[in-house]
């Protein structure tokens, strides 16, 4: 990969990786539901997902788009229908009872590792960073650096998201306010459904 596409990838993963979508709202309210420690798991199954997908975008399952555009709609819809059941989960238990979380769980490693392959957001950064960014002439080297940066700079702004959630956590065991976050949370995951669905 020439040099001077580095910094141009380094912003555009920053870019996609640090802004809200799906998987930073997720860790965000793991943090503050379940903690740090046992949002772990969550956070590596999101990196080692979105390396599988974005590896395998580059060995060529991008195409399957342009081949079949009927995939990006059933994509979206598995995706959609995920993320309503992910917010149900948030809100639930503090329907249920003051007490949040007691029968709960975080996602696991590889709830997390699979729910990258419905991600939208997930397929539309592999495929815009494989399209844009790699060398022709040296494909499968500079897929390799995308992949790489994409994991040495997205594992910690991820954490970040997880661990922004886990320093809100004993504010909000006070009173109704994990409640009032996680209903909060849930719409934001919901809202940020939008922008994938609108696009045609």
């Amino acid at each position: 990969m020439p040099p001077e596409q580095l910094l141009p990838l380094t912003l555009f993963i920053i870019a996609m990786v640090a802004t809200p979508g799906p998987n930073n709202l997720m860790l965000m309210a793991s943090g503050a539901n379940f903690g740090f420690r046992r949002t772990v798991p969550h956070i590596l199954g999101i990196s080692f997902g979105c390396q599988v997908l974005l590896l395998s975008i580059a060995l060529g399952l991008g195409q399957l788009f342009t081949l079949y555009p009927q995939a990006m709609i059933v994509l979206k819809v598995l995706g959609a229908t995920f993320l309503v059941y992910l917010a149900w989960l948030l809100v639930r238990p503090a329907r249920k009872s003051q007490q949040v979380g007691r029968d709960a769980q975080p996602l696991s490693f590889w709830q997390a590792t699979l729910f990258q392959w419905v991600n939208p957001k997930a397929w539309m950064m592999g495929v815009t960073a494989i399209a844009t960014y790699s060398n022709p002439s040296q494909f499968m080297t500079s897929a390799a650096v995308i992949a790489l940066l994409f994991l040495i700079l997205g594992a910690p702004l991820i954490s970040a998201w997880a661990y922004g959630g886990y320093a809100l956590k004993f504010w909000l065991q006070q009173g109704r306010r994990l409640a009032f976050f996680n209903w909060g949370m849930a719409v934001l995951l919901l809202a940020s459904l939008y922008p994938v669905l609108m696009q045609a």
